[in-house]
């Protein structure tokens, strides 16, 4: 089941090689795993309930705006290894997480969903090795997906 780590950002920026890809500044920074039999409607599914998580604190220091009443951005980052099992042994297996050819086209349409919401999103480079950066404001990190205590990704 798809796994995403949201963390609330004053910014967050990804490098490849060196070079800049991606920056945002106050949002948030989305680690996003792709699982084995994930489908699109998982992935929009996903995107929806973040794109309104109320995670962004309101004039009163509560956390009761979503990304859109906090004027925030999102930058959506691929990590198969968020899918990573270590029940057994000290190396971690990545059976659970979707081939290239399954997850970019399920990360796509992630990435597709919130710019339909109306949402600037940026994001990381499929696959590369990737540098991020980011100031985590809280700091705020929320786990969905079918991790314990998540939200389960059939919102």
């Amino acid at each position: 089941m798809m796994r995403a780590v949201v963390q609330r950002v004053k910014c967050a920026r990804v490098r490849v090689e060196g070079e800049e890809i991606s920056a945002i500044g106050a949002g948030a920074l989305i680690l996003l795993g792709i699982a084995r039999g994930d489908d699109r409607s998982v992935a929009e599914r996903l995107a929806y309930k973040i794109a309104r998580l109320r995670m962004f604190d309101d004039a009163n220091g509560r956390m009761n705006l979503d990304a859109r009443a906090a004027g925030g951005a999102f930058l959506v980052v691929s990590q198969f290894t968020l899918l990573a099992d270590t029940r057994k042994g000290n190396r971690p297996a990545f059976t659970a997480a979707a081939p290239p050819e399954i997850a970019v086209p399920l990360y796509e349409a992630f990435v597709e969903k919130l710019k339909a919401e109306g949402f600037p999103t940026f994001t990381g480079q499929f696959g590369a090795h990737m540098e991020i950066e980011l100031i985590n404001d809280g700091p705020v990190t929320l786990v969905l997906g079918d991790a314990p205590g998540s939200a389960p990704a059939t919102l």
